[in-house]
């Protein structure tokens, strides 16, 4: 096994050199070290993480504490791009991901904090949960470092999609291009939804339209049977929208399979829009019209800021990152002469 002597020998410097280059000491210059680490690595060292955590006191292992009640689990495109980014920047880092058991039928019914206590995590990144469970508050009230995705906990790190100019940005667009008819399909309740659904009330309200309660419907994220039963009764009005939002790009395609059952066509004669833009939406014809959430800024921040807690948490400022992400125009909205610009 290589040793650092090994590689002190090899480079022609000390002991303790090599250990101050491999952990990236400012007291070292930066050709020495990127000579070390090359020497290290064609040597084939291996840094012994027992001995790392007993001299650190860090395991270096975040844990990720993610619930989908929908069930798509990590074929959930937004959720599988973000937490492919935090995880790649986690590992950039050093650390290991690890997901916390969240079946109710777990081994020993160890509570979400019992099993991170167990595994002795360093940390960790909790989304796409129901933030109430008394579980997860009961977590987040620990002295583990913990950074949440779309959820603020008071005195708690957190990155937020910026969903309020999401949607705003949405429906400007959308009126832009002369819809002045806009029904919205939005989520279940969550803060997500919240945000999304007071912007867009909001939105209208500056823009001067008046929005018809019955345009105003509900069906859970990535539910294609229900957005179709919703698009289907919009369409069914004495007086239907030009213009449909969906709650996300997944759910969009019931909405879309609604409005071809019915002999319609998109944009012609009804226009669609989501949020999210997952790659598939760009794929599809008419290509979608969204918005789409920058996953990768999200989850690599969401792994710095954690990071930087666990290892520096006298230091290191308890924020909230607001993440803007960006229209998408595609194909799916119709322009309306008759108001378009106006």
């Amino acid at each position: 096994m290589v040793s650092l002597k090994d590689i002190a020998a090899a480079c022609g410097v000390s002991v303790a050199t090599v250990s101050k280059a491999l952990n990236n000491h400012n007291d070292v210059s930066d050709a020495t070290k990127e000579r070390i680490r090359k020497t290290a690595m064609e040597l084939g060292y291996m840094p012994n993480s027992a001995a790392k955590a007993l001299k650190t006191n860090r395991t270096y292992s975040i844990g990720i504490l993610f619930v989908d009640e929908a069930q798509s689990g990590l074929t959930h495109d937004y959720y599988a791009a973000l937490l492919d980014s935090f995880k790649r920047t986690a590992e950039s880092m050093g650390y290991d991901l690890t997901f916390i058991n969240c079946n109710k039928t777990r081994a020993n019914n160890m509570s979400y904090l019992a099993h991170a206590r167990y595994r002795n995590f360093d940390g960790v990144c909790i989304a796409c949960v129901d933030f109430y469970d008394p579980e997860v508050v009961e977590l987040v009230r620990s002295d583990i470092p913990i950074v949440t995705i779309d959820h603020v906990f008071n005195n708690r790190m957190v990155v937020l999609s910026d969903n309020v100019q999401g949607i705003r940005d949405l429906v400007k667009y959308i009126y832009k291009m002369g819809h002045r008819k806009i029904a919205y399909i939005h989520g279940a309740d969550s803060a997500v939804t919240q945000s999304r659904l007071s912007s867009f009330y909001k939105t209208t309200y500056e823009l001067g339209l008046s929005i018809p309660d019955e345009y105003i419907c509900e069906a859970p994220y990535r539910s294609t049977d229900e957005t179709y039963r919703q698009t289907k009764k919009l369409l069914q009005l004495p007086d239907p929208p030009t213009c449909i939002l969906y709650p996300d790009d997944f759910a969009a395609f019931g909405g879309i399979n609604a409005i071809r059952s019915l002999g319609l066509r998109i944009p012609e004669d009804i226009s669609v829009a989501g949020y999210d833009g997952i790659r598939i939406g760009r794929h599809i014809l008419p290509r979608l019209t969204t918005i789409r959430q920058d996953t990768e800024t999200i989850g690599g921040k969401a792994a710095r800021m954690l990071i930087s807690l666990i290892e520096h948490p006298k230091t290191t400022l308890v924020e909230t990152a607001m993440v803007e992400g960006s229209l998408y125009e595609g194909e799916t909205v119709a322009k309306l002469d008759d108001h378009a610009d106006a």
